[in-house]
């Protein structure tokens, strides 16, 4: 056995050191031939020969020189930003909106597109994905992947949409008709569990394997990570934390006929601005009347209690399956809550349970979920890039 493999080493051991060279250049910036060679633990030799091996496929370029000692500057070299892009899609209800990143994770471009006059997904797709490409000045052809945000259900199996609740026009099927359209890879994720890859990479969990993430917007749902993967269930419906059945709230027994259910009813944004009627404040936008009863002091304390004790029913249900070390609380409503809302939702949920996780606010601000969507496009895309620079 061990004779078959012999002949693949050197092969092996050319693609492992070109990935770690790649990988060194995205972190540090460009870096001479000499400085490769020293944080790769490889010869000048080698890793010249590296260095040439990567120009030739087009996946570094020179950018300047270093000035040394004695003899010619050195060469600076650093991966080049147009060899790959990506395109990460936020799908809403009431809009698209795109982003285009170069395989430096670089945000070239931004688009959006209404979906209020059509009733076709594909081509609300199209536009976005080609206008973002377009505006970063990129080709189509050098799109290697795109990776498409939408609420509900993702099955793992096909990649498809199963079901999502505010976007009936979206369907099984749709999947295929976009890579035949866009002839390129396209792959559908969960909303949610794109804003808890964003969170991972850059946010408040940051460093951390395990944690969930609650975003609490015009609905509720889950994005949980463990050992730093997603988890998504057998159907893709791991994470639907809207359909818990708690108290305070009838619980329909035909989900098909979009019924709101239970814990949605309970601490979605309807409940929120209800609550704030209730507590006199203003009621237009779910998020403001969680900033104002803020604003309000002691005063609005009474009102934060009451989202969080309903809120906690949620998380302490899923931290008594979990057992995670950190709760983010996400979207509109946790993002308004801040540090406020996380920690009188922790208080709660200790209170009920046997468990005691940190609960804390979410540590991003701008478009998590398109973020997240750029971040699993990238990630995908140099693992294919960088993982077959050995010809």
């Amino acid at each position: 056995m061990s004779a078959t493999r012999l002949p693949g080493t050197p092969r092996l051991l050319r693609a492992l050191n070109d990935r770690a060279a790649l990988e060194l250049l995205l972190e540090q910036g460009p870096l001479t031939r000499a400085r490769l060679g020293e944080l790769t633990g490889l010869s000048k030799v080698t890793a010249s020969q590296l260095v040439e091996r990567l120009e030739e496929r087009g996946l570094v370029t020179r950018v300047g020189e270093q000035a040394g000692g004695r003899g010619p500057n050195a060469q600076l070299y650093a991966v080049r930003p147009g060899s790959a892009h990506v395109i990460g899609v936020d799908v809403g209800p009431e809009r698209v909106v795109a982003a285009c990143a170069d395989i430096t994770g670089a945000v070239t471009s931004r688009v959006e597109q209404s979906t209020h006059d059509t009733d076709d997904p594909v081509g609300v797709v199209h536009n976005a994905v080609v206008q973002a490409a377009s505006s970063a000045g990129a080709e189509l052809a050098s799109v290697r992947r795109i990776v498409l945000g939408t609420p509900g259900l993702v099955d793992p199996g096909t990649g498809d949409i199963t079901f999502a609740f505010n976007l009936p026009r979206w369907h099984r099927g749709l999947l295929a008709a976009l890579r035949d359209d866009l002839d390129t890879p396209v792959v559908f994720e969960n909303d949610v569990n794109l804003a808890a890859v964003a969170e991972a990479q850059s946010g408040a969990a940051r460093g951390l394997a395990d944690f969930v993430l609650v975003w609490v917007g015009a609905g509720v749902g889950l994005a949980i990570m463990l050992g730093g993967r997603l988890h998504h269930g057998s159907s893709g419906a791991a994470g639907e934390i809207g359909y818990l059945p708690v108290p305070g709230a009838p619980i329909p027994r035909d989900v098909s006929r979009r019924a709101k259910p239970a814990f949605q009813q309970v601490a979605g944004a309807d409940a929120i601005r209800a609550l704030a009627r209730e507590h006199g404040y203003p009621d237009g936008v779910a998020a403001d009347a969680v900033r104002a009863a803020i604003a309000d002091g002691t005063a609005g304390g009474p009102m934060l209690d009451e989202v969080a004790r309903r809120l906690a029913l949620g998380v302490a249900s899923t931290c008594v399956v979990l057992d995670p070390p950190l709760v983010v609380l996400a979207g509109e409503v946790g993002q308004a809550g801040g540090a406020a809302l996380a920690e009188r939702v922790q208080h709660e949920v200790a209170a009920i349970t046997l468990v005691r996780p940190r609960v804390v606010p979410t540590g991003l601000t701008d478009e998590p979920i398109l973020h997240g969507a750029l971040r699993t496009a990238l990630d995908a895309v140099r693992d294919e890039v960088f993982g077959s620079t050995v010809g």
